[in-house]
């Protein structure tokens, strides 16, 4: 079953830990719906603008596999309105990809994860809706075993 055009939910729903810990990890209808207005407004425009397939690291977590791998009590992932994005397939770098989004779509948040200061290691971005996007733009790096946020430039 396709989300929209380029995303699945095979892939927007795929987890290794899941997986390997027996974790249902499959939304409910308003998590799924969420997935969709997600795709429709940040996914597929970048997609386009990039011209090729996009990695998609992460996305939906059941809050079972939150809890599993360590992630926020209020994770948007929870709630189908985040995707983690990298360049594994080479059509854009995570930079373009971060610097596309937040200069040209709406969102929610949009995180600039680890990496260096040319380029991220993934994006983190979330849309909520028009009317309730943040707009909130961050950068995330670790130091003494610590990640420390701070806001985009």
């Amino acid at each position: 079953m396709n989300i929209s055009k380029h995303l699945s939910l095979k892939e927007v729903t795929k987890s290794n830990t899941a997986i390997k810990n027996g974790i249902k990890n499959v939304p409910d209808d308003v998590q799924l719906q969420n997935l969709i207005i997600l795709a429709e407004n940040v996914f597929e425009p970048l997609r386009e603008h990039v011209n090729g397939p996009i990695f998609v690291g992460s996305s939906f977590r059941s809050e079972e596999l939150n809890r599993r791998i360590g992630g926020s009590k209020t994770s948007q992932h929870c709630k189908g309105q985040a995707i983690d994005i990298d360049d594994t397939y080479g059509s854009a770098t995570n930079a373009d990809m971060f610097h596309y989004i937040h200069d040209n779509l709406d969102y929610d948040q949009i995180i600039w994860e680890f990496g260096d200061d040319k380029n991220p290691d993934w994006v983190h971005v979330s849309y909520v809706s028009i009317e309730e996007n943040r707009n909130q733009a961050l950068k995330v790096i670790r130091k003494n075993g610590k990640s420390i946020y701070s806001f985009w430039k």
